[in-house]
């Protein structure tokens, strides 16, 4: 099957698709963007989603889902703001939910279960409806595909910069796009399972397919990045396909398996913008195990290894402490042998056989002191291998967070 290659573009680079954004005043920033519209143009748009595993779920989170349901996958739009969660706001947030998707229904001309909803921001707080109230025929009035990128940036917390990404394939002649934005800084680790997601596509997919390949790429994607370990009430990806590039996916295993690679390579893009982009952080941190005796094991490393404060912190300062890499393997609950396991940062061996490989200090500090980082763990158990994404943790982190909500 045909390859896909990375271009520049927006959500409206895949045919049919507009979008807006406003700054409704829910973000204490003045005028900043807080609340976006993206729609369809195709009658039969399928859509599909995968949403947090915190029971503590927002009252958008409930809502999608249940709309994602009602309407069979058949949906068009999406309504999304930053500044609030609306989690953990009662039955007063679920009518809000509620209510947005109800009006932006009825300004598209669309069923009330054809919308989705999604927030971010502070929990605990009301999300005010009437802000978004007013501005939704706004945000009708001025969909567009020159709009469209506003999208990325009104879904923004403590990110530093809008994440977008646009691949694109052909098929007999025909092009075809996957689109994606995203946000994510802090309240970072999804078991998808504060994380929010949106893709376009203008290649036809049946709800079922298109689910089943959303599931599979959050899995190699959003499920493998981690800032701080903590899974957000609100960790939405959603993805909406139009079908107008005329390109159908089969249930033919290539057409599949050729859906399922743009599809992931757009949320590992995405997912990398995450990691490095992580409250605070200074470099993107690659964390490969190899050598698992079971995927478990290697997921159980990787992800202890990803998550501790200690080697965060130690790469923080470029520090080659390769003791706190092994000893958070060690209480991951994998099953290796420690005087076998081998640890390496990019290329450079600073663990043999669990003791000190009598590496140079100055080698190791530099290999450090990068934006991109790759710390490899060989446990030489087996063959399974696992791969996350994370960053350091810096006192701008602490600084971001002691303050969140105030």
């Amino acid at each position: 099957m045909p390859k896909w290659e990375l271009l520049e573009g927006s959500l409206a680079t895949p045919a049919g698709f507009r979008a807006s954004a406003v700054a409704a005043g829910i973000k204490k920033t003045p005028h900043a963007l807080d609340l976006t519209l993206i729609f369809s143009d195709a009658p039969v748009t399928t859509a599909a989603g995968v949403f947090t595993s915190n029971r503590v779920a927002a009252a958008p989170v409930v809502l999608s889902r249940q709309n994602l349901a009602a309407s069979r996958g058949r949906c068009r739009a999406i309504v999304a703001n930053s500044g609030n969660a609306n989690a953990c706001t009662g039955q007063g947030g679920m009518r809000t939910a509620q209510e947005t998707a109800r009006a932006a229904a009825r300004l598209l001309r669309i069923e009330p279960t054809q919308v989705l909803v999604a927030s971010t921001g502070v929990i605990g707080a009301p999300l005010p409806w009437g802000l978004i109230k007013k501005q939704l025929p706004t945000l009708q009035r001025e969909l567009s595909r020159a709009n469209a990128p506003l999208a990325a940036r009104a879904i923004l917390t403590t990110d530093t910069h809008p994440k977008t990404c646009v691949f694109r394939s052909e098929v007999n002649g025909k092009p075809v796009h996957i689109a994606g934005v995203a946000k994510g800084a802090g309240m970072i680790q999804p078991h998808m399972a504060t994380m929010l997601c949106f893709l376009t596509t203008d290649a036809a997919v049946r709800p079922p397919i298109l689910q089943r390949t959303l599931k599979t790429a959050v899995e190699d994607s959003f499920n493998r990045v981690t800032v701080d370990g903590d899974t957000s009430t609100n960790d939405t990806a959603v993805v909406l396909a139009s079908g107008l590039s005329g390109v159908a996916v089969q249930s033919r295993p290539d057409s599949r398996a050729w859906f399922l690679e743009g599809m992931t390579l757009a949320c590992q893009t995405l997912a990398r913008m995450i990691a490095g982009d992580g409250e605070g952080a200074s470099r993107l941190v690659t964390v490969e195990v190899l050598g698992g005796r079971t995927p478990s094991d290697a997921n159980l490393v990787a992800r202890a290894v990803a998550n501790s404060p200690l080697v965060k912190t130690a790469l923080a300062g470029a520090d080659p402490n390769w003791g706190r890499i092994l000893c958070a393997a060690g209480y991951s609950g994998a099953t290796f042998d420690p005087n076998r396991t081998d640890v390496f940062v990019n290329d450079l061996c600073l663990c043999r056989k669990g003791l000190d490989a009598g590496f140079d200090e100055a080698t190791a500090h530099s290999e450090l002191d990068r934006k991109e980082v790759t710390i490899r763990v060989n446990l030489h158990a087996g063959k399974a291998r696992a791969r996350l994404w994370t960053c350091d943790l810096t006192q701008e982190y602490i600084t971001i967070n002691a303050s969140y909500r105030t």
